[in-house]
C-alpha cells in the first residue's frame, strides 16, 4: 500500500509543530482527552533494548516520542531496556546515543537503563510473592509452554502454584544467590490460566542467567522479563504514556496489571497508560533485527552502517539527512493499521530536502576523453557556473576548462538514432556552462573500444553571451582533464526485493553496489568535508563516504538518483 492511504485527517487543536510527532493522530486524541481530565503534563520515553543498531522503524519511534513531548510541552526519557545481557553490548548503547542525537532529539539528564531499578523491581517481586500474587516455578520452558493452552482452551495451572509463601520466598531468595542452574526455576506470576488472553497465564516475570551484564557486572544471575520490568520502569519514571507498537497490543491487560500491582504496594502518580501504533514498513528491506545482525556477522554487507542498510548509522553514513528522516516520519502518519510504504517515497523526502541544500558540481562517472582541436593548446578558461538552480542565493562557482576534457561515454553515441541529443558523429552539443562541441573524430583502441574523441568548438556560442541564436537540444557535463580530481563513486541499489515466495520474504540484489572506480570530479570539492551533499549534474546525490575517503583518495556515496517513480 502505498503511504498516502496511511495519513490521517489533521487535527485542528493539535499545534502546527505537530510534525515533531506525526501527522495529527488518534495518538493525539488520547493525549488531549486525558489532559482534559486530571494529567497536567506529558512524559514519554523512548526505550530500545541494547541489543542492535536502530533502524528506520526505530527513527519513526523516536520521532513520535520526543515529538509528543516538544508538543505538549513535556519530556522524553531515552532508556535501554537491558533485561537481556546474553544479547546486549555497550557498542549498541553507544550507537543508539549517537543515533537519536544525529536525529535531533535530546533526553537532556534523563538517561535510564532498566538495570538502574534491578534492586527496585526485586523488591518488588518478593512484594508480589508476599501478597500471593507470584510463585516460583519448577517446570521447564518447554513444559511452561505445555501448560499454556491455546486460544481456544485454557492453560492448566503448574503443580507448584500452591507453594506456601514462605518456601517461595525462600527459593527466590536462592535463585538470587545462584544457587540453582540456568532453566531450572523461573518465578511467575500468579494470575489466571484460564484468561483468553494467553498472555496473562501466569507468565514468567523471573529467569536464572549466569551471564554478566554490560552495566551491572556480575551483580545479578537473574533477571527481570520485559513485560514484567517495562510497566515498572515506566512508574518509577512517571512515564505518562507509554507509546508502543502494535504487537504490544495483547500485552497490555499485563502491563496494566503490573502497573495496578505496583501502584498498589507503592503508591506513586499517575499510571501509565500504553498506546499502541502501526510500525513501519518499507518495501524491498530488512528491518527485523534478527536478520539485520545475521547479514553483519556473516559478513555480507560493511557493517551497521553499510549504507545500502537501512539503519540509522547506514542512512546517516549514505548521505540521508536528519531533516529529510523527520520529514518522512511526519508525512507517513500514524495509524494502528498495518501498511507498506514504498521506499520511493523515502527517497522522494531525501530528494526534495537535498534540492535546495546540495550544492550542484560535475563529475564524470565512467569517462572519456574529448579532444577540442581548435581550442588554444595550454589556454584555461575560468568560467562561472550556478551553484544549485534551484537556490539562486547559493551563487557561483569557479570551474577551469581547457582543451581536453572529460565526458561520460554514456553521453556518445557512434551510431545514434534521430532522437539521441547528446554527443554523436556530425552533430552539435552544448558543453554545461560552456561551448558548442562538434563530435569530428572518434579513436578507438586495439579492441575496438572509442578511448577519444576530436571535437571542435564554436567560440560564438560561450555560454551567457548572448552572441549566438543557434540552439541544440543536449547538455551534458564535463570535467576539465588537467585540472580533475580522481574519485570512486560507490552507486547503491536495493540490498534485497520484496519476495512473497522466499521463505525469509526476501531476495538479494546482486547489483546493490556498484563501484565506478574511474571516476572524475572537477577541483572545487578537493575542499569537501563530511556534512557537504552535492548534486552530481544529471546523475544524483553525493556524499562523502566517512569510512573510506582519505586525503588525496575521495570516495562518493551516492544518496539517491535524480529522478523517482514515486506518483
Amino acid at each position: 500500500m502505498s503511504h498516502p492511504d496511511n495519513i490521517t485527517e489533521p487535527n485542528a487543536n493539535v499545534a502546527p509543530d505537530a510534525a515533531l510527532s506525526g501527522t495529527a493522530n488518534f495518538i493525539h486524541s488520547y493525549i488531549e482527552e486525558d489532559l482534559g481530565e486530571n494529567l497536567h503534563r506529558v512524559h514519554t520515553r523512548f526505550p530500545p533494548e541494547p541489543n542492535g543498531y536502530l533502524h528506520i522503524g526505530h527513527a519513526k519511534a523516536v520521532c513520535l516520542n520526543f515529538g509528543l513531548a516538544k508538543l505538549y510541552g513535556g519530556q522524553c526519557n531515552l532508556r535501554f531496556d537491558d533485561t537481556n545481557p546474553a544479547k546486549e553490548d555497550v557498542e549498541y548503547v553507544k550507537s543508539i546515543e549517537e543515533d537519536i542525537r544525529w536525529l535531533g532529539f535530546d533526553w537532556e539528564d534523563r538517561l535510564f537503563y532498566a538495570s538502574d531499578y534491578f534492586d527496585k523491581l526485586y523488591e518488588f517481586a518478593v512484594a508480589l510473592i508476599e501478597k500471593g500474587k507470584a510463585f516460583v516455578c519448577d517446570l521447564s520452558a518447554e513444559e511452561i509452554r505445555q501448560h499454556r493452552g491455546t486460544l481456544s482452551e485454557p492453560g492448566k495451572e503448574s503443580p507448584y502454584r500452591s507453594r506456601s509463601t514462605a518456601e517461595n520466598l525462600d527459593l527466590f531468595t536462592r535463585m538470587r544467590n545462584g544457587e540453582f542452574a540456568d532453566g531450572t526455576r523461573t518465578l511467575r506470576a500468579k494470575i489466571d490460566m484460564a484468561s483468553p488472553n494467553i498472555n496473562m497465564r501466569d507468565p514468567v516475570i523471573y529467569r536464572i542467567a549466569h551471564t554478566a551484564h554490560h552495566n551491572t557486572g556480575d551483580q545479578w544471575c537473574i533477571y527481570p522479563m520485559y513485560d514484567y520490568a517495562h510497566p515498572i520502569e515506566d512508574a518509577i519514571e512517571g512515564i505518562t504514556h507509554s507509546i508502543c507498537s502494535m504487537e504490544f497490543e495483547d500485552h497490555r491487560p499485563l502491563y496494566d496489571w503490573c502497573i495496578n500491582e505496583y501502584a498498589d504496594t507503592y503508591g506513586g502518580p499517575v499510571k501509565p497508560r500504553q498506546i499502541e501504533f502501526a510500525k513501519l514498513k518499507l518495501t524491498n528491506t530488512i528491518m527485523g533485527k534478527r536478520y539485520l545482525r545475521a547479514l553483519v556477522e556473516n559478513g555480507e554487507v560493511d557493517g551497521w552502517d553499510d549504507p545500502r542498510l537501512i539503519t540509522i548509522s547506514g542512512m546517516r553514513r549514505r548521505g540521508y539527512t536528519p531533516e529529510a528522516i523527520r520529514i518522512f516520519c511526519d508525512k507517513i502518519g500514524v495509524s494502528k493499521a498495518n501498511s507498506t510504504v514504498d521506499f520511493s517515497f523515502l527517497e522522494h523526502c531525501i530528494r526534495d530536502d537535498l534540492k535546495t541544500k546540495a550544492r550542484a558540481v560535475m563529475a564524470v562517472l565512467d569517462p572519456i576523453k574529448v579532444v577540442i582541436t581548435n581550442y588554444p593548446e595550454g589556454q584555461v578558461e575560468i568560467l562561472s557556473i550556478e551553484n544549485n538552480p534551484e537556490n539562486p542565493e547559493m551563487g557561483e562557482r569557479q570551474v577551469p576548462f581547457s582543451r581536453e576534457i572529460y565526458v561520460e561515454r554514456d553521453d556518445f553515441m557512434e551510431d545514434a538514432p534521430s532522437k539521441f541529443f547528446r554527443l554523436t558523429p556530425g552533430r552539435e552539443v552544448r558543453l554545461k556552462g560552456a561551448y558548442f562541441i562538434l563530435c569530428n573524430e572518434v579513436v578507438k583502441d586495439e579492441n575496438g573500444l572509442v578511448k577519444e574523441l576530436h571535437c571542435t568548438y564554436d567560440p560564438a556560442t560561450k555560454s551567457g553571451s548572448g552572441f549566438t541564436e543557434r540552439k541544440v537540444k543536449g547538455t551534458i557535463h564535463w570535467v576539465s582533464v588537467p585540472h580533475a580530481l580522481p574519485c570512486k563513486a560507490m552507486l547503491y541499489d536495493f540490498l534485497t526485493f520484496d519476495d512473497p515466495a522466499s521463505p525469509e520474504g526476501f531476495r538479494k540484489n546482486p547489483q546493490s553496489v556498484i563501484p565506478m572506480e574511474n571516476a572524475v570530479i572537477e577541483p572545487g570539492v578537493a575542499d569537501a568535508t563530511l556534512a557537504d551533499r552535492f548534486q552530481f549534474i544529471r546523475n544524483g546525490y553525493y556524499c562523502l563516504d566517512a569510512k573510506n575517503t582519505k586525503p588525496g583518495a575521495l570516495v562518493f556515496n551516492r544518496i539517491v538518483s535524480l529522478r523517482s517513480s514515486f506518483k
